[in-house]
């Protein structure tokens, strides 16, 4: 039996679930850190400041890049996700347990002596919507489950 919970606008040509626009903007604000060092690499004289300006601790902007690298593998592996579907699998577990770091991370930070700003509390905000909306929204879910059953 067809499952009718899905408009067929949600489907793309070749009959499989496209991927829900708020994705790829969670995958954005993952990726955050390699947003910044990608702006920052090709702005070569503001670079280094623009780094400075988000990340005054160089260690904490390395460690910044780690969280990131589940989506920047959903990034790569999203068109072809039908030809790596275990990968594509496990990439949704990757993403929750990444967005639970970035989501501990911030206010760890203030813990240990960073001050609290007002983009911190929306990032923080941010990370807390994404990681609800990762674990439950349904279509979402079954994107990660279509290719494999």
């Amino acid at each position: 039996m067809k499952s009718t919970e899905f408009f067929p606008s949600d489907f793309d040509h070749h009959g499989r679930l496209r991927l829900p626009f708020l994705f790829w903007c969670l995958l954005l604000l993952q990726a955050r850190t390699w947003v910044l060092f990608i702006i920052a690499g090709s702005s070569r004289e503001q670079g280094a400041s623009l780094l400075t300006l988000f990340y005054p601790d160089h260690d904490n902007f390395w460690l910044g890049l780690i969280p990131g690298i589940p989506a920047v593998l959903a990034f790569i592996f999203s068109g072809r996700r039908q030809q790596f579907p275990r990968g594509w699998r496990v990439l949704r577990s990757l993403l929750i347990s990444a967005q639970t770091i970035l989501l501990l991370w911030q206010p760890l930070l203030w813990f240990t002596g960073e001050s609290v700003t007002g983009i911190g509390l929306m990032l923080l905000m941010a990370d807390l919507f994404a990681l609800w909306w990762l674990l439950t929204n349904r279509r979402l879910r079954a994107c990660f489950r279509a290719d494999t059953e």
